[in-house]
């Protein structure tokens, strides 16, 4: 095979990316915007020795999974990667790939649970948009910083594109400066919007290069016409580093309250801009509602690591003996016992330190925990945290929720060399149309 050759083949699998992915004389060819089924004309973008990217030319036969796609910016956005696919072949192809993941990496040959899911459109509850130079407010597109100016996206509530317009006219109107990240200058950075899903609460951040937003009160006056009394929050987040991060450590309320707050799985919880929390609340229960049930709180010490501001934990706490919540940060420490004290809930504390700090403070408490329960990052638990947990905490289950199966499957298989069996998990499809899947598992001592 060479670049630009042209061939049909049949797409036989996806990518975790999303890309279909098919073999000419047995070299596989990825292929963005293919479904499993379809039959296609390709042609040959790039060759390496052993597989090549493609790109379609015409789909001869479509798979029985294809839909009419319905947003305008799909192949150019860098979010969803399955709106030309029915959200049944998407379940199924993530169901699928966590069972596979966790049977190759991890080397458990387990069938897992029925895969969590809701409503597949206006699930997010938070957008971060960069501004291109013309101040209009997108994403960026696929594995680039080139912004896409996206409308009304169908993953948003429709006010958060209406408060986007507005913030458009007002940058255009006013020729506020839109910053460049090339050349460390301009002003507006990212236009940051949260909405409460069970109070409808809604902040507006702009993170800017700057310690002030010119003309701040007609913005202002213009989002409560748009929100009316459920805008809450206006703040700036101040970020003059020359970085990729998107926030700064430094918030200033323009009006209203420095955040806004929200009910997950029974648990009022406090949100400011650098709060963490999870996009989709109703999904979010369900993943929570799941941990509980391997975690089986009743009656139990509950160690809840990387707890940021408590959620999980205090979601467990009305039946558990303790909840003990250890988190290295400490603005998620001071939010985790805010909301606490908020919820009512007596037998919940809070740890800020590393895990290996924590171990060694409940020996001396001649405390030991009964479950642990993990939820960390993208990259998973570090290899010495798992002997820490196996050895030191020794409790009789783990309750382990992942945003990546990869670095899942291959923890279960660590915790296995510590003597740690993965009984039983399940997927959850809390990012529907992207790539992105979470899984939530339970392992017996």
């Amino acid at each position: 095979m060479r670049k630009n050759d042209e061939f049909i083949m049949e797409i036989v699998d996806v990518t975790n990316e999303g890309s279909g992915v098919g073999k000419v004389d047995g070299m596989a060819v990825f292929v963005p915007l293919t479904a499993v089924g379809d039959i296609v004309k390709v042609k040959a973008l790039k060759v390496k020795k052993t597989y090549a990217y493609g790109k379609a030319l015409e789909i001869i036969t479509p798979s029985k999974a294809r839909i009419e796609n319905d947003c305008r910016s799909f192949n150019r956005c860098g979010g969803c990667v399955f709106r030309h696919i029915s959200y049944d072949a998407e379940l199924s192809l993530k169901a699928n790939k966590v069972r596979e993941t966790v049977k190759r990496i991890g080397g458990v040959d387990l069938e897992p649970q029925p895969i969590l899911y809701d409503k597949c459109d206006r699930y997010r509850n938070k957008a971060q948009y960069p501004l291109n130079e013309q101040g209009e407010v997108g994403f960026y597109a696929f594995h680039s910083h080139r912004i896409i100016e996206c409308g009304d996206c169908l993953l948003q509530p429709p006010v958060f594109s209406e408060i986007s317009n507005a913030v458009t006219e007002f940058v255009k109107e006013y020729n506020i400066s839109i910053y460049n990240e090339e050349k460390h200058k301009g002003l507006v950075r990212h236009l940051y919007i949260r909405k409460g899903e069970k109070t409808n609460e809604i902040m507006v951040c702009f993170v800017i290069n700057g310690d002030t937003l010119p003309k701040s009160e007609v913005i202002i006056n213009r989002l409560k016409e748009i929100c009316g009394e459920h805008l809450k929050s206006v703040v700036l987040n101040i970020n003059k580093q020359n970085t990729n991060v998107i926030l700064g450590d430094n918030c200033k309320t323009l009006y209203g309250s420095d955040y806004i707050t929200d009910i997950l799985a029974g648990v009022k919880v406090r949100l400011s801009p650098l709060s963490f929390y999870q996009v989709n609340t109703t999904m979010a229960e369900k993943l929570y509602n799941k941990a509980a049930e391997y975690a089986k709180p009743q009656g139990k010490n509950i160690v809840d690591l990387y707890c940021g501001a408590g959620t999980i934990g205090l979601s467990m706490a009305k039946g558990a003996k303790s909840v003990i919540g250890v988190e290295i940060v400490p603005e998620a420490v001071k939010d985790a016992k805010f909301n606490a004290k908020e919820n009512g809930v007596e037998n919940a504390r809070f740890i800020c330190g590393d895990a290996k700090a924590a171990a060694e403070q409940l020996k001396c408490e001649n405390i030991k925990p009964d479950t642990v329960i993990v939820d960390p990052p993208r990259k998973g638990c570090d290899s010495e945290l798992i002997k820490i947990i196996a050895n030191d905490f020794c409790p009789e289950s783990v309750v382990y929720i992942s945003c990546d199966v990869a670095t899942f499957a291959r923890d279960i298989k660590i915790f296995g060399e510590e003597g740690y069996k993965l009984v039983e998990y399940t997927p959850a499809d809390l990012f529907p149309r992207t790539s992105h899947v979470e899984t939530v598992g339970v392992l017996i001592k």
